[in-house]
């Protein structure tokens, strides 16, 4: 199954009958990370109550229809470092979209973080002050230490928003810097709207506060340093959370395998007994 079939598209709590656009999230794809990607992915369809459309930003997809090719810089520690800049692009400046690092966990419904979306900003986001430990992170890569690091890790995106509209285009997201975009630099700080830290809770950074568990506790867990399909952080904190949705994942993929492979030796049994009888 390839990263670039046809999008998710899951429908849940509607009546028989009824229509809904559904809600987009762009996922940002690595070739490296798979697994996260399909792993993320279903956990945010199977908590969400309303229809999602789950697409995954592939930069070589873009490199081929011509919508991006800056070159890849020593500090790109991704694939989707830049293009995940794109998304109100994708979305054809219409509307909301959620855009998520594929290193996200989803253990709440979506829906409660698209309800949030506040037509006055052109972003929403986690403001985290937040500066990583490690000199590297997942497969070796470089960490890089920035003003808002990790703020565009998760943004609730106002596709429409005139300044989204004049600034993120093809043209600027392979021109301009890291620090323009990822420091949110086409918007005044009025733009930038924030969201609650448990929809973009950092793992060996936020707390669950004993005080305040209902509050505090992570509704979206985002393993940014590394996450357990690295050997290396196999053991993180919510490590076990991650391994519980990828072994239901490759269940129900196994299953659809399975059902695959019988549907294919009915067709061809039947194509034989046609040529038979012929």
């Amino acid at each position: 199954m390839s990263p670039t079939a046809p999008c998710d598209v899951v429908v849940t709590g509607r009546g028989a009958g009824e229509a809904a656009e559904p809600f987009r999230v762009f996922v940002g794809y690595d070739s490296r990370e798979d697994i996260a990607y399909r792993v993320c992915r279903r956990s945010l369809t199977r908590h969400s109550s309303m229809p999602l459309e789950v697409i995954p930003i592939v930069q070589e997809e873009l490199r081929s229809a011509g919508l991006y090719w800056r070159e890849r810089g020593p500090t790109e520690s991704t694939e989707f470092s830049f293009t995940r800049f794109l998304a109100p692009y994708l979305a054809g400046y219409r509307g909301w979209a959620l855009f998520v690092d594929c290193d996200f966990l989803f253990v709440a419904d979506v829906a409660e973080l698209a309800r949030m979306a506040d037509p006055r900003r052109a972003v929403l986001c986690v403001h985290h002050d937040y500066t990583p430990k490690a000199a590297t992170k997942m497969d070796g890569a470089v960490q890089t230490v920035y003003p808002r690091k990790n703020w565009s890790s998760m943004m609730l995106l106002n596709c429409g928003h005139p300044k989204n509209v004049a600034a993120l285009t093809p043209e600027t997201v392979s021109t301009q810097s890291g620090a323009y975009l990822h420091r949110f630099m086409w918007l005044d700080d009025a733009d930038v709207g924030e969201v609650p830290f448990v929809w973009n809770f950092l793992v060996g950074h936020n707390r669950v506060d004993p005080a305040d568990p209902a509050g505090t506790a992570p509704r979206a867990i985002h393993y940014t340093s590394g996450g357990p399909w690295f050997e290396l952080y196999r053991d993180c904190e919510f490590a076990e959370l991650w391994v519980q949705e990828r072994e239901a994942y490759e269940a129900e993929a196994a299953e659809e395998k399975k059902e695959g492979d019988v549907a294919n030796a009915i067709m061809q049994a039947a194509l034989s007994a046609v040529s038979v009888d012929a």
